[in-house]
């Protein structure tokens, strides 16, 4: 492997399938032209994936508790959204029949009937536009491909692990479903006898949709391993979210991603090498805070579209190494216009965050040495803060909210809310960062971790985010909170994450203004977990037994 004059890392010739074609511009531009339009989304925030299930149960719920569909006409009725983000193929041939259940059964509420139809017909109307279009996507890249065809590398070849999660998911997911729609006569109340088992019926039809979904994404992967695929050269690169961007074979100023794919690294013996959202040791200066990776020379086995699956054989990220295989732990998503536009708005945004994080930078210096004289203190201590109590307190008014309710509703949201405060309000409310003249300490739910000063590698804030990353084996250290940033430029208010990043990357990149003692155990903060314990437990204990 070697790097060519254009800085891309090269792909030493003897490992590129013979005849094997490069994905050019041209190409590559009849592959974009054969995606949806804009308004058909084919990419999905991290987010959503986890909030609509949970809104798709509670609104089957809700359908059933106030009578407008059946149980298991409500938990038809919402599934066409979730499977329009996750799994379109099935919203293509089940959607129709949800709008003749609502039209059909809904007669009771006629307005919330057509209303209801109508979002169905829209998700409806997306999903099928989408797997439309996977054809002409098909179809742009076999032309590219010029029916070139290559085995799996042996790296691969043979190994089949996808869907494993989503089957032991699924599975579970359908069994609670079950059993919640089964439990009709725990509930007095004649709404919560409607509304769980619709509940339990909308939670089944997700297991059964996961269960789909790893069938689909089984059946793909299988199919790169039985006869030779089609193979293309492109380039590639580690994204700052770390997934797999896939670029032209000549677009060397990598303007134009067309794709990204999340993918995990296996090594000659198809041993795992680096899971799916590992960082990749650092290499000097080759990442910058955003860690995007440089751009590599790869081959493409594998028809691309929406939806696929895909594996890489790529130059490894440092010169003189050998090739690596990259193989799919998720689908081909494309990059559209729209998404484009979004990530060039976001990066002016970071150009102006970057420009106010450096001048935050310098003023914690400049205080550091204020205070201290030397420029050296004894040890340095940050924990949580205002904004991390503020969402302490909205979870305790909506735990509040919440207790006014009864039956399946209270049930299910209360045991929810717990279990989501019991994960996050310790690490949210109890986080705590000590400095010492060796490096970082980070409490966790399990003890303290250590990040010594010479392998930092990230230390910024995005958003209501402050990330502190290492080399080697340190996994990122992250800690969230509500932030309204036109209300702290309005008043010129400094987020405490704003300067305790800016302290933090003082003394990293200063050691002058490093501690100069050893920080004892007490200052490191001790591990959270039983504190998540006690949330769990007193919420559990309110949800069950209070009135």
């Amino acid at each position: 492997m070697s790097t060519g004059s254009d800085g891309v890392l090269r792909l030493p010739d003897a490992a590129i399938p013979e005849g094997c074609r490069s994905w050019d511009g041209e190409a590559a531009r009849r592959w974009t032209g054969a995606l949806p339009s804009r308004w058909v989304p084919v990419r999905a925030h991290l987010a959503l994936f986890v909030a609509l299930p949970l809104v798709t149960v509670a609104g089957a719920g809700l359908l059933g508790e106030y009578g407008v569909l059946p149980a298991w006409g409500a938990a038809l009725a919402v599934l066409p959204f979730v499977w329009a983000v996750l799994r379109p193929e099935a919203a293509r041939i089940l959607a129709p029949v949800a709008v003749g259940v609502v039209l059909a059964y809904g007669e009771a509420s006629p307005l919330r009937s057509l209303a209801l139809g109508s979002a169905v017909v829209l998700a409806w109307a997306l999903s099928l536009a989408r797997v439309t279009a996977r054809g002409p996507q098909r179809a742009a890249a076999l032309i590219a491909s010029g029916g070139v065809t290559a085995a799996l590398p042996s790296a691969v070849a043979g190994r089949l692990e996808r869907g494993r999660f989503l089957f032991g998911a699924g599975l579970l997911l359908t069994v609670a479903g079950g059993v919640l729609g089964a439990a009709t006569g725990v509930w007095e109340d004649p709404g919560d006898a409607a509304g769980a088992p619709a509940a339990g019926w909308c939670l089944a039809g997700l297991g059964l949709t996961v269960l789909l979904a790893a069938a689909l994404t089984r059946h793909r992967a299988a199919g790169l391993r039985g006869a030779p695929v089609p193979v293309l050269r492109v380039l590639v690169r580690e994204s700052a979210e770390v997934e797999t961007e896939v670029f032209a074979a000549d677009d060397e100023g990598a303007l134009r991603p067309l794709f990204t794919v999340a993918t995990r690294v296996v090594d000659g013996e198809g041993d795992d090498d680096k899971s799916d959202g590992e960082d990749a040791e650092d290499a000097g200066d080759a990442f910058d805070d955003e860690r995007v990776g440089p751009l590599r020379e790869a081959v493409l086995f594998g028809v691309p579209y929406d939806g696929a699956e895909v594996v890489l054989l790529t130059a490894a990220e440092r010169a003189g190494e050998p090739p690596v295989v990259e193989v799919g732990v998720g689908a081909v998503r494309p990059v559209t216009e729209w998404t484009l536009r979004r990530r060039s708005a976001a990066a002016r945004g970071k150009a102006r965050s970057e420009a106010r994080q450096e001048e935050r930078r310098v003023a914690a210096a400049d205080q550091v040495r204020r205070e201290t004289g030397t420029g050296a203190v004894p040890a340095g201590r940050w924990r949580a803060g205002w904004p991390d109590w503020f969402a302490g307190l909205l979870a305790l008014v909506y735990a509040a909210v919440l207790a006014g309710d009864t039956g399946w509703w209270r049930m299910v949201s209360g045991l929810g809310l717990t279990l989501v405060a019991a994960l996050v309000l310790p690490r949210r409310l109890a986080w705590r960062v000590t400095a010492d003249r060796e490096g970082l300490w980070f409490n966790g739910l399990r003890g303290s971790r250590q990040l010594p000063w010479d392998e930092i590698r990230t230390v910024r804030t995005k958003a209501g985010e402050l990330r502190v990353d290492g080399t080697g084996d340190f996994p990122e250290w992250t800690v969230h909170t509500p932030r309204w940033a036109w209300l702290e430029r309005r008043i010129g208010l400094v987020h405490p994450y704003e300067r305790t990043a800016a302290e933090i990357t003082a003394m990293w990149r200063d050691p002058q203004l490093r501690p100069t003692e050893l920080s004892t155990l007490a200052h490191r903060g001790r591990a959270v977990w039983p504190l998540g314990a006690l949330i769990a437990a007193a919420g559990t204990a309110a949800v069950l037994f209070l009135p």
